[in-house]
């Protein structure tokens, strides 16, 4: 039987980082205070995880204020790991993470362009009923164009 490598297994977020990123960027919500201050940033969170998967335990380390701080704890105990059994023995586990704070991009505003006619081009060429060559002064000025515009 193959030894384990952890005495002490840890928790994990069910679907990795990668899905914690995910949910984080689904539930944040933007702060009002912070969004009319134009506040950015990274709050840096400590927290606690029971022997259930639970966060128990949320302090911000270093915040921004405004109330990005609150959202990050919110955010934070909305978390559910996935413990592994420790031998009998209920771990509390502790864990730093960073939550960043970006405003949402506005999308530029771009100014209207004129609205541009369609064009069409057509041009009338005569031929000859003989089936002559013609020289190269009729086959130049021997048409017609006319530009339709809607």
């Amino acid at each position: 039987m193959k030894k384990d490598k952890d005495f002490i297994k840890k928790p994990a977020y069910e679907g990795g980082p990668k899905a914690m990123r995910a949910f984080i960027g689904k539930n944040l919500r933007y702060p009002q205070e912070a969004l009319t201050e134009k506040v950015e940033g990274t709050v840096v969170l400590k927290y606690s995880i029971d022997y259930q998967g639970n966060v128990v335990d949320a302090k911000a380390i270093s915040g921004l204020g405004y109330g990005c701080d609150e959202e990050a704890i919110r955010l934070v105990r909305l978390l559910k790991f996935e413990v592994p059994k420790n031998r009998g023995v209920k771990v509390l586990f502790h864990k730093d993470i960073k939550i960043h704070f970006r405003l949402p991009k506005q999308p530029a505003r771009k100014a209207k362009a004129p609205a541009r006619p369609m064009q069409y081009f057509y041009t009338v060429t005569a031929k000859k009923k003989d089936g002559q060559k013609r020289s190269s002064e009729e086959e130049n000025g021997g048409g017609y164009s006319y530009t339709i515009s809607f």
